[in-house]
């Protein structure tokens, strides 16, 4: 068990509480009655002096070469290495994922940070000939200027990695809002990039609400670029309100993600996939499975194999290495996913297994959910088109394979999506005809690899990626730059042509 955190903000290379003096608690998950950390409650203020530093760390830090940033990125990369069972015993205590997902969490910032490192020795432009003679053209990448970064509490190192590498990396100082669920995760990993060396101002970390902390940076004149991620209805204000100031803007929102089974289906493959797609992370995934498309031909034989072993499924804390699931994130969520089955009663869906809050024995202090099946649900069903955030999964019959794709694209989210075939025709089918920014073929409805891209459509997002080259995109801009050997004015579509 780790002792309690006295955390606070960090701002210019120094860590300082609010300015206010006030703070908040952060508590397990599996038992509220463990404090973890405490942190600041931090305001406009505290914002303002985080965007001063960043501001001024700026000027300097964009002409670091960007190898030399990249450098730094990859000691972060070996820092992680170094404290990894920390980090994920944090955690497991402070979020409440399994251990060994905890772990998968802190392997992916090492990876992002392997990756990174390499594109600071890349960061292509292109040359292109000109249209002109004696005239040379190039396009090269330019930093955006201070990204604020506001993260959630589901993966509490791999997003904050995911945002904030490629930002530095690209000549960016960044402030990193953490999600109020999570300060002790974002506090470690702050002190590991102050460990490696980054200079004073050019990472910060503002601790807080999002109502004060995160609209403040939103709003916050000094800021260049807002990358959010979080739910859909949040994502369109803080879109709206970053038009509104003319701010670049990257947002990963939510998904309402479904696996198909056909009926020439690797059964028991679909089945793990099924397994940990929805319940993993106790379904708190924006690529959870929220939705399981059955043909009617194994729908019986399948729906029997997910039964027997959802019950067999293991609840408990995170830091019990044989806990499979565990807490939701506060009691705000658990009485969201419970409102959830009111509606689902309301609605007709029929429970098979689980549709309860377990508050037995240990787990009476903790915010646990039981792993929820809900059948006899239709495409058209609130369950069934919402995302819920939690262990429950809604089953839905088809009667074809082209049935079982309009009903997956049925739906205002576009994020990760999985079929599972035997049959090559109808993989590629799917490949071409999904709505979705990810398709697994045979493999459940998990996140990408950090060389990929990561994002979705329709309601998932505004079209940026995460991860891979194309976080580039998200946090450069194109300088188009040409050099003019002639010696005499040359007017492109003027006088170049005869």
């Amino acid at each position: 068990m780790i002792a309690p955190l006295t955390c606070q903000n960090y701002i210019n290379g120094g860590w300082i509480p609010a300015q206010s003096g006030a703070t908040l608690e952060s508590r397990n998950p599996a038992d509220w009655r463990e404090l973890v950390a405490t942190f600041p409650k931090s305001g406009a203020a505290d914002v303002d002096a985080a965007v001063a530093a960043a501001r001024k760390a700026y000027r300097t830090w964009r002409l670091v070469p960007a190898p030399a940033r990249a450098e730094m990125i990859y000691r972060v990369g070996e820092l992680l290495l170094q404290h990894k069972e920390k980090l994920a015993q944090l955690i497991a205590q402070e979020m409440g994922k399994p251990i060994t997902e905890a772990r998968g969490d802190i392997q992916e910032g090492i990876d992002c940070a392997l990756y990174n490192a390499g594109e600071g020795r890349r960061l292509f432009g292109q040359t292109t000939p000109s249209e002109m003679p004696n005239k040379f053209a190039m396009t090269v990448r330019m930093p955006v200027g201070v990204c604020a970064l506001i993260t959630p509490w589901n993966f509490p190192v791999a997003i904050p990695c995911w945002k904030a590498m490629p930002a530095l990396v690209c000549g960016n100082t960044v402030i990193l809002k953490p999600a109020k669920d999570t300060p002790a995760c974002a506090t470690l990993l702050i002190q590991l990039f102050q460990e490696a060396g980054l200079p004073a101002g050019v990472i910060n970390l503002v601790q807080g609400s999002g109502e004060e902390v995160g609209r403040a940076l939103i709003e916050h004149p000094g800021i260049d670029l807002v990358s959010f991620t979080g739910s859909s209805r949040t994502g369109a204000e803080v879109g709206a309100a970053c038009g509104r100031t003319h701010k670049r803007v990257c947002l990963e929102l939510g998904g309402k993600n479904a696996q198909v089974v056909m009926e020439d289906a690797d059964l028991e493959l679909a089945l793990e996939g099924a397994l940990w797609g929805a319940f993993g992370t106790t379904g708190q995934r924006c690529t959870t499975t929220s939705r399981l498309i059955l043909h009617r031909d194994i729908k019986d034989e399948f729906t029997a194999k997910l039964l027997e072993r959802t019950q067999k499924l293991r609840l408990g804390s995170g830091t019990d290495p044989l806990t499979e699931v565990g807490p939701l994130i506060n009691s705000a969520q658990l009485q969201r996913v419970s409102h959830y089955l009111e509606i689902a009663h309301a609605e007709g869906a029929k429970v098979l297994i689980g549709g309860e809050k377990n508050s037995k024995g240990e787990l009476q202090h903790g915010y646990f959910f039981q792993p929820t099946i809900l059948d006899k649900v239709s495409p058209d069903m609130q369950v069934a088109r919402e995302e819920i955030f939690g262990p429950v999964l809604v089953l839905i019959e088809v009667k074809s394979f082209e049935e079982a794709i309009a009903v997956l694209n049925d739906t205002p989210y576009g994020l990760s999506s999985s079929v599972y075939t035997c049959n090559l025709n109808r993989a590629f089918q799917a490949m071409r005809d999904i709505e979705a920014g990810i398709t697994y073929i045979n493999g459940p409805t998990i996140g990408a690899e950090v060389h990929l891209p990561f994002g979705g459509v329709k309601q998932t997002g505004n079209g940026h990626r995460e991860a891979g080259s194309a976080a580039l995109d998200v946090f450069t801009e194109w300088k188009t730059v040409y050099v003019d050997f002639s010696g005499s004015l040359q007017r492109a579509q003027i006088d170049n042509r005869a």
